[in-house]
């Protein structure tokens, strides 16, 4: 695989499993780059560093960006006196993917509860930080998979609040960005012409005329009309209990929902390995394992790499195709 310049592979949160997976990366075939203090790599691991992503890449290593962090990695105990490098370090990479010399990024898992505790770290998730360093840009939250036929992607309209507050953050104008960011980036970054939208309802059976919720026939499902009538393919409002099998998802590409776990809960169940999140709308390619720190098996050795790589390779795709 072959590109102008690498995709950049950041450390995460140092304490995680996050290390350990980087040199498990390599087998993706990727050009990457893993950016962070090399001190907190598995003991053994073979790394060169480099000093611009110019750099010819090693054969026989892992090439590292080096970050240095003020503290070691203690597997399962994130260092609050590390908390600022993970976020320098994401800050870093947006800074040479938007200015070209990456061609995309790829990000290891952050803890959040970390982050905040040890440098005030004040946005729900890496989602919204990024969005927040490319200029705050409206973006959504894809979740990918890679393994299962037909395909199952999602984006959540909502993301990382509270159950109680959907009703009041699932509005009209964030469903319309929604559509609108997805729509536009299956044909960028997926390759897809003419892109078909499956929009969930937010009520059970998608409030069956209004017996179970008055919200699909109050505003979701005028919204989608005026949305079909400008040229989307749209579908919906859907029951969310019936668009996950596999004869539903064969009939769209990607799935509109309405919160995180409507969105989260089926493509995890269908394929929580190869699962890869991708934030649509940024000005540069981002995406990530489908999954987080694992404090609980950090430093164990036993972390599977398969999200990664497949995180990797989509990554690779995706810039291959701007």
């Amino acid at each position: 695989m072959s590109l102008r310049r690498p995709i950049l592979l950041t450390c995460g949160e140092p304490a995680g499993i996050g290390p350990e997976l980087a040199p498990k990366a390599r087998a993706s075939g990727v050009p990457f780059v893993f950016m962070g203090d090399p001190r907190h790599l598995p003991e053994g691991t073979p790394w060169a560093e480099i000093t611009t992503l110019s750099d010819p890449l090693p054969d026989d290593a892992l090439a590292v960006l080096r970050h240095d962090f003020p503290a070691p990695a203690i597997p399962g105990q994130p260092d609050p006196a590390n908390a600022a490098a993970v976020i320098e370090v994401i800050a870093r990479a947006v800074r040479l993917a938007m200015s070209g010399e990456a061609s995309g990024i790829c990000t290891l898992p952050i803890n959040k509860e970390a982050l905040k505790r040890g440098a005030g770290f004040a946005f729900p998730g890496h989602t919204e930080f990024l969005a927040h360093l490319a200029g705050d840009v409206p973006v959504v939250m894809m979740l990918a998979s890679t393994t299962v036929d037909p395909p199952c992607r999602v984006v959540p309209v909502t993301i990382h609040i509270p159950l109680s507050e959907v009703p009041r953050s699932l509005t009209p104008q964030a469903m319309d960005q929604a559509v609108r960011i997805t729509d536009a980036a299956m044909r960028r970054d997926f390759g897809l012409a003419s892109p078909r939208l499956a929009v969930a309802g937010i009520n059970p059976h998608a409030g069956e005329n209004g017996v179970m919720g008055h919200e699909e026939t109050d505003w979701i499902g005028p919204l989608l009309a005026g949305l079909r009538d400008e040229g989307f393919d749209l579908s919906g409002p859907l029951p969310a209990d019936t668009m996950f099998h596999a004869p539903a998802r064969s009939r769209y590409d990607a799935a509109i929902c309405a919160y995180h776990d409507q969105a989260l809960i089926p493509i995890k169940t269908l394929d929580f390995a190869g699962g890869v999140n991708v934030t649509l709308g940024l000005p540069f390619v981002r995406t990530s394992p489908d999954h987080g720190t694992a404090f609980d098996i950090a430093g164990k050795g036993v972390a599977d790499a398969d999200s990664v790589i497949a995180a990797l390779r989509m990554a690779h795709d995706m810039a291959e195709r701007r």
